[in-house]
């Protein structure tokens, strides 16, 4: 990629990470099809208060992965300038949020590996979710054993039960079968209160 092609990317992604923090509170309703074929015809603020609609959204489910803000915000950047490229491929306008997340989750992992960073299962302190252990030796516990499990199933887990997901959405975000899920889950948690109940759990 030349200088300048790499100068304008740079550029969008800096607009798009602008948007993101200016509008970071914001959550109005917004006509989703109305927008969708706004988008699709080039309109930048289109796209912007599409995802801003739902910006709480996107920055938990980025920080799920990402487990600070500046990376977080990061990876909804991404995902706008990929939304932006590819706004035309959606057929669907009531899909657009399943579809975005899905792009978020895979810029997530993306950044994850350019980072060469590992997928842990820290308990998230984001504001929300302070609190939700009733003493901090407990959550000192959980960490260390949430921390045991293989990515796949910490990666499900985090999403059921920090973000409240249901299966099927869970299954429509990272693409995998229902069942699938449901049984990573089952895993998951058969592994952590093995875990929690003795020294050792099963890795499969």
């Amino acid at each position: 990629m030349g200088f300048f092609c790499i100068k304008k990317f740079q550029n969008r992604m800096n607009f798009f990470h602008n948007e993101i923090l200016l509008y970071m509170k914001e959550g109005a309703e917004v006509d989703t099809e109305l927008l969708v074929k706004k988008a699709k015809q080039g309109h930048k603020d289109a796209l912007v208060q599409l995802v801003m609609a739902r910006n709480q959204d996107y920055y938990k489910l980025a920080f799920i992965y990402m487990k600070n803000k500046e990376d977080s915000l990061d990876a909804m950047s991404d995902m706008i300038v990929i939304l932006h490229e590819k706004i035309h491929q959606l057929k669907k306008p009531e899909a657009f949020y399943s579809w975005s997340k899905t792009i978020l989750v895979n810029c997530c992992k993306k950044l994850l590996r350019e980072k060469n960073k590992l997928i842990s299962l820290d308990v998230i302190e984001e504001q929300g979710y302070e609190g939700e252990l009733e003493a901090k030796d407990e959550q000192i516990i959980l960490e260390e054993h949430l921390s045991k499990l293989n990515e796949k199933h910490q990666e499900v887990i985090k999403l059921r039960y920090f973000l409240e997901l249901d299966y099927q959405t869970i299954s429509d975000l990272l693409k995998i079968p229902l069942g699938t899920v449901k049984s990573r889950i089952s895993i998951g948690l058969k592994n952590l209160k093995e875990s929690l109940g003795g020294d050792g759990y099963e890795r499969n």
